[in-house]
């Protein structure tokens, strides 16, 4: 391991490392949290839950959000659940089990002991939303209902219909709107982070952008906190909402954090598939839908043109059931994306542009319709009533969605197949933490999407939501206390020191120079041109070559957006496209080491497929003799290339083997 690379994991068997280590830690003592100021920034679930908790502990906490409110966070779009280790189902569901499933998904590039506290606290988190209020859905004898999500043999996944991001984060903003009451939570809203600031090598405060009126402001806190969730727009079309961004967190790289794996890129195989360039996002479509709908293309392709519902049974390829009969259409995202990929190129894609597959729900809508006509005592039901009484339950599991799905596209999925194709969907890098979630500079800590630590290559289904608010109700409160024990005598920190007035300089400066370009393109085609850059040559497959070329594109794009950007308008004012200039500079840079991660890493795994690295049967292969190692990447400064940083990884809990799901 580095010797930049503490990651701090506590001693003792796994399954007791937590509950030992939180039992031993440095604490804070009520009365010296209440001299301490902590800047938390983003809302979503990580940043919500952890600014909520350590204001009810008693902390001071500065809370930064560029929307117009907290419940904007993007963590408001996710759909199909959160996991949890609760075993209703009583299905053999356990936390090892959890630890297990989320390990192998993630192809064995995590490291253990933050997954299994990850397990561990899962199930706290369910009592915790519970107990705020989210509607979570019940079985008819009153308990939690369960569904199952990709990559398990187990039904683990709580929800809300589809909306259980947007109830889970009304539960972190109600916890977070009481602090706020009490005082103890200080809310900013439209204010964007454009800089930390450190003094004597601590985070000390941020430099932030009023958005209404272009004020530059200095915020200064004995630590920072960062949950601003991940980097998909670099890829322009993606899942995400269009302002998510890496800006806050490519500039705390740029002072020093380490950036980790940011080539692990999460491809979600269930997205309405691209219709034409004038599209600036994609949408999703939930994981949860493949606990129903059955994946399949024409197997001729003279039939890929036919209304789907004209092409007969014998004549359709349910490809994910036949390739991986033990989990079928519940595969994992990155094996489900490439096959999706596969069958496409070998020209059996449908719809306008061929690069789209049918998920179907006729067979769940008739066997639901039976089952419904069972229970009502209807022996002699038509075949239209029972479907009748199938869309109804289908309705009532997938209602929203399948309503976002027809005003989106104009075609009804209870009557026709939908038609999804693979998306960039949520990012597996981002910023090195270790076991207390501190980044590489000391007071700086991550949480959530923007921190790297859980989901190794691959993240599967409804874990995102779990990170999120593990970090911040149930891992954080404890952690943050290693740091700010040693702080106690720290005095209040001033903003009129040396370290913020260069911070807010540089931040002018780099302003200044994005106005003064006046050149003829526009921020939109730059992001554009760097979306499909990346897609190309850094997204569902990679390869050597194809890598080197985006490196040298990306370089000649950067230097064609200092010449050659237009923005217009000042900073003196409400200015979005200064804004968007600002984080399309951040996505060039992060592009770039993307793709040099990408290189560097010499075999396949989870999202990142490297095309001369596979098996005979196509599957990615992993290289675990070189490459079981965490990629941290050091910034060194502009125009200068990073200095790779490696965490090796052990694993004594897990055998490490070819993950499979046939």
């Amino acid at each position: 391991m580095s010797d930049k690379l503490k990651s701090n994991i506590p001693d003792g068997p796994l399954a007791t490392k937590w509950q030992e280590y939180r039992g031993k830690m440095p604490l804070v003592a009520p009365n010296n949290k209440r001299n301490i100021e902590i800047i938390v920034v983003g809302t979503g679930l990580a940043g919500a839950s952890a600014a909520s908790t350590l204001g009810e502990l008693g902390y001071n906490v500065k809370c930064f959000t560029f929307h117009d409110s907290p419940r904007r966070a993007h963590s408001i779009a996710a759909q199909g659940g959160i996991n949890a280790a609760k075993n209703y189902q009583n299905d053999g569901d356990s936390v090892y089990r959890l630890f297990y499933d989320t390990i192998k998904g993630g192809d064995y590039r995590s490291r253990e002991a933050n997954v299994h506290r990850l397990a561990e606290v899962s199930r706290d988190i369910i009592d915790q939303c519970v107990a705020q209020g989210v509607p979570f859905a019940r079985e008819y004898g009153g308990l939690l209902a369960n569904r199952s999500f990709g990559g398990v043999q187990v039904s683990r996944t709580f929800y809300a219909r589809g909306q259980t991001g947007q109830q889970l984060l009304i539960g972190a903003y109600s916890s977070l709107s009481r602090q706020i009451s009490r005082g103890s939570v200080k809310m900013y809203n439209r204010h964007e982070m454009l800089d930390l600031v450190k003094i004597d090598g601590k985070a000390r405060g941020i430099i932030t952008r009023n958005l209404l009126n272009g004020k530059i402001e200095r915020h200064g806190a004995h630590c920072v906190i960062i949950a601003t969730g991940g980097y998909g727009n670099v890829f322009y079309l993606s899942t995400n909402a269009m302002m998510s961004n890496v800006s806050a967190a490519w500039r705390t790289h740029r002072r020093g954090a380490f950036m980790a794996n940011p080539c692990f890129t999460q491809i979600h195989p269930t997205c309405i598939p691209v219709s034409g360039d004038y599209q600036s996002k994609l949408t999703l479509m939930s994981e949860s839908l493949r606990n129903d709908g059955r994946v399949w293309v024409p197997k001729k392709r003279e039939d890929c043109g036919k209304n789907p519902l004209d092409i007969k049974e014998e004549d359709r390829d349910y490809y994910l059931e036949r390739i991986y009969p033990a989990f079928g259409n519940l595969v994992p995202r990155d094996v489900a994306s490439r096959a999706a990929k596969y069958v496409c190129d070998e020209g059996r894609g449908v719809g306008s542009t061929g690069l789209a597959v049918y998920l179907d729900f006729a067979s769940a809508i008739m066997r639901y319709g039976r089952e419904q006509a069972n229970q009502k005592g209807m022996v002699n039901a038509t075949e239209a009533e029972i479907k009748a009484l199938g869309e109804k339950v289908v309705e009532g599991k997938y209602g929203n969605l399948f309503e976002m799905y027809e005003k989106i596209t104009d075609d009804n999925p209870y009557k026709t197949p939908m038609r999804i194709y693979p998306a960039v969907h949520y990012t597996m890098g981002g910023i090195w933490v270790d076991y207390n979630l501190q980044t590489t500079v000391p007071g700086l800590f991550a949480l959530g999407e923007a921190n790297f630590s859980d989901h190794g290559a691959n993240r599967l289904g409804a874990s995102a939501l779990m990170q999120g608010l593990a970090d911040g109700y149930f891992v954080i409160p404890y952690t943050v206390g290693t740091f700010l024990a040693n702080e106690i005598r720290t005095p209040k920190i001033s903003t009129d020191s040396p370290e913020f007035e260069q911070a807010e300089a540089d931040v002018k400066a780099r302003i200044n120079n994005v106005l003064g370009v006046n050149g003829d393109q526009s921020v939109e085609s730059f992001h554009r041109r760097l979306g499909k850059i990346m897609w190309e040559y850094c997204g569902m497959s990679r390869n050597a070559e194809g890598l080197k070329k985006a490196r040298k594109m990306i370089r000649e794009l950067r230097d064609e957006f200092k010449k050659d950007v237009f923005v217009p308008g000042s900073n003196e004012e409400y200015n979005p496209e200064l804004e968007k200039a600002l984080r399309v500079a951040d996505f060039m840079e992060l592009g770039e080491l993307m793709v040099c991660d990408a290189l560097d890493r010499n075999e396949s795994c989870g999202g990142h497929f490297r095309e001369e690295y596979r098996t005979e049967e196509g599957e990615a292969a992993r290289n675990d003799a070189d490459y079981t190692y965490v990629a941290a990447w050091e910034f060194q400064g502009d125009d200068q290339d990073w200095i790779l940083n490696k965490e090796e990884l052990t694993f004594e809990n897990v055998e490490l083997k070819t993950r499979s799901y046939k």
